[in-house]
């Protein structure tokens, strides 16, 4: 039963962070949206920002789970996994996009509310793309790696058009495997 409860205030709180924004929203919004007491809601958050860390939490599990299962993926091609493990990032974002206007200050990296989280989920996910490089890129493949995240969070900067970005991806991974493939590539 607390599960689902917990459940509740965080979709709850999903819903008034996206509508509102981190500052502008309350506990009671929190509280009238999950359709309980703010007593109640306060026996499973501490306040809102324990109920946004929470929710930043899930959202970077759900994005690494979808990212480790496009990594673990059998006989899907290096430029097929990559890219998949790069989208699940880029689709968080996007998502957070369409879903809010406030989206900025959902994803702001430096909060010190969820920096950490969000540098974690950042070195999770470098560490998926280095290991599914580890064979074309050999001792390159940490640094390609990086460029490859590097990459991603570099076409979340414009997000006008959403389907730009993933063609751009898609490009730019493209372009990197088959530089690494290229018999001509340095070493």
């Amino acid at each position: 039963m607390s599960n689902e409860r917990l459940e509740t205030i965080l979709a709850a709180a999903y819903e008034c962070f996206t509508r509102h924004g981190v500052r502008r929203t309350t506990m009671d919004d929190i509280a009238t949206t999950a359709g309980m007491s703010r007593p109640a809601v306060y026996q499973y958050v501490r306040n809102k920002d324990d109920a946004f860390r929470r929710l930043a939490e899930r959202l970077f599990a759900g994005s690494l789970d979808e990212a480790r299962r496009a990594a673990a993926t059998e006989g899907v091609p290096l430029e097929q996994r990559l890219h998949d493990v790069l989208a699940a990032k880029l689709e968080l974002t996007l998502r957070l996009h369409r879903e809010s206007r406030h989206a900025a200050e959902l994803l702001d990296t430096s909060t010190k509310l969820t920096g950490d989280l969000a540098e974690a989920y950042t070195r999770e996910l470098t560490d998926l793309v280095t290991a599914a490089l580890a064979d074309a890129a050999g001792p390159r493949a940490r640094s390609v790696a990086d460029v490859l995240v590097a990459l991603t969070r570099g076409l979340e900067a414009d997000l006008t058009d959403p389907d730009l970005p993933r063609r751009r991806l898609r490009d730019g991974v493209a372009l990197l495997v088959a530089g690494l493939t290229h018999p001509g590539a340095p070493a």
